[in-house]
């Protein structure tokens, strides 16, 4: 991405739930990165998101996601192989040859034999010389295997991102020099051969479908290093539906004059002493006593909660009836589908919405808590129930997507505040 960006329009992609890698592709592409995840999106999702985000890209890079067949359970759903095919796109193989030589041309008769996957390259990640990198290729030549190495990256201790519990740092939250990227990859990758696999991609377009309404409405988003875990598509979706997005921060800003509230997930724990002394939090208290609708995900679960309890506790917004605290070790990673089993701000009853959990942290309920899913996999909040609910204000672990859970009953709910 850094070194097409130089001359070219790039359009990057991340396969999966992912919220931070697509903050790198952001930073260095100039242009916001998409999520591509088959399971939540489903087909026609990836179609529509890849042709609007696409138009006018030179080029489009797609990272993967673990493995290129790793899916849901043991099927291809969800998998770097499963959204290759949605696209019909190309794939550049990437394998890490620290330790092995022969073993290479193994792995890559496996990948390329063991699904309709078009491999067209491959990279040789961890060299450790360049008699290492031509011992793999004689290996691959050897064994009759057509597919060019187009790049050979020796091990550098110069490129590296920092991480933490829910993954990799933050773009911004490092110094990552995009001339050093690029000069790396130029150094040792066949760029030539590169944009030429590019070139053979075609894939038929998909346009969203125009919403049946469009309502005239502010939404408050919270946007900061405590919340920061978005989908570019769920802005777009917003603003399809008529929203003027006003963006402000918990931490240090006052609640702006809006018509309805959304609060991503992202990193309240490291930020609890600030959100407990921002005055934003009597704003969002005062806003949902009033009956504004208030949608959250997963750190806004935590912020909207009676309490958080990190290196000691901390009082937040106070608005549903339950206490939060982080613990040492993960509470859940996965996949979610839920059923709506009470009608909330964001869908009515009866609805099936999927999604995906990543929390460190442990939820205790008041006894009369209300739920508004029901989850069929994942694990939620209490005895698998997510999405607490008091007054018009909902939130829970879960992470959704707008291809899979629609904003248009959220607007809905916001448009007849403004007009109550």
């Amino acid at each position: 991405m850094a070194v097409l960006s130089k001359k070219y329009k790039v359009q990057p992609f991340k396969v999966g739930p992912d919220f931070i890698d697509p903050t790198h592709h952001t930073r260095v592409c100039g242009r916001p990165s998409r999520n591509l995840d088959s399971y939540i999106m489903g087909e026609r999702g990836i179609l529509e998101t890849f042709t609007c985000a696409s138009v006018d890209a030179d080029f489009c890079v797609i990272e993967g996601v673990m493995g290129l067949f790793d899916g849901v359970d043991e099927t291809e759903i969800a998998s770097t192989a499963h959204v290759a095919k949605i696209l019909n796109a190309p794939v550049v193989l990437v394998i890490n040859a620290h330790g092995v030589s022969r073993s290479v041309a193994a792995m890559v008769k496996g990948f390329a034999e063991f699904d309709t996957i078009n491999i067209q390259g491959i990279i040789l990640n961890n060299v450790g010389s360049e008699r290492h990198t031509e011992l793999i290729r004689d290996s691959l030549c050897s064994a009759g295997i057509k597919i060019p190495v187009i790049g050979a990256l020796p091990r550098s201790r110069e490129i590296s991102i920092p991480s933490r519990h829910l993954g990799l740092h933050m773009a911004g939250e490092n110094e990552l020099d995009a001339t050093l990227l690029s000069g790396f990859i130029e150094k040792n990758v066949d760029m030539d051969a590169l944009k030429t696999i590019a070139g053979t991609f075609d894939v038929s377009n998909i346009n969203p479908d125009e919403p049946d309404e469009r309502f005239d409405i502010r939404i408050g988003i919270a946007l900061d290093s405590a919340f920061c875990f978005y989908y570019q598509d769920s802005f777009d979706a917003l603003r399809r539906l008529g929203a003027e997005l006003v963006f402000f921060s918990p931490v240090s800003d006052r609640l702006p004059e809006v018509d309805g509230i959304y609060l991503g997930g992202g990193y309240p724990e490291l930020f609890a002493r600030e959100l407990e002394a921002s005055r934003t939090r009597d704003d969002i208290k005062k806003a949902a006593n009033d009956g504004m609708p208030i949608y959250g995900e997963c750190g806004a679960l935590l912020y909207l909660n009676e309490s958080l309890t990190t290196d000691k506790t901390y009082r937040m917004a106070g608005i549903l009836g339950a206490k939060s605290r982080m613990t040492d070790r993960l509470q859940a990673l996965g996949y979610t589908e839920a059923q709506i089993i009470s009608d909330s701000p964001l869908a009515k009853k009866g609805r099936i919405i999927r999604g995906h959990e990543f929390h460190y942290s442990v939820t205790e309920c008041d006894r009369d808590a209300r739920f508004a899913y029901k989850l069929g996999r994942g694990k939620g909040i209490r005895s698998g129930l997510d999405g607490l609910m008091e007054h018009n204000t909902l939130a829970s672990y879960m992470h959704t997507h707008p291809a899979s859970a629609s904003f248009a009953e959220f607007m809905y709910q916001c448009s007849r505040y403004k007009s109550g």
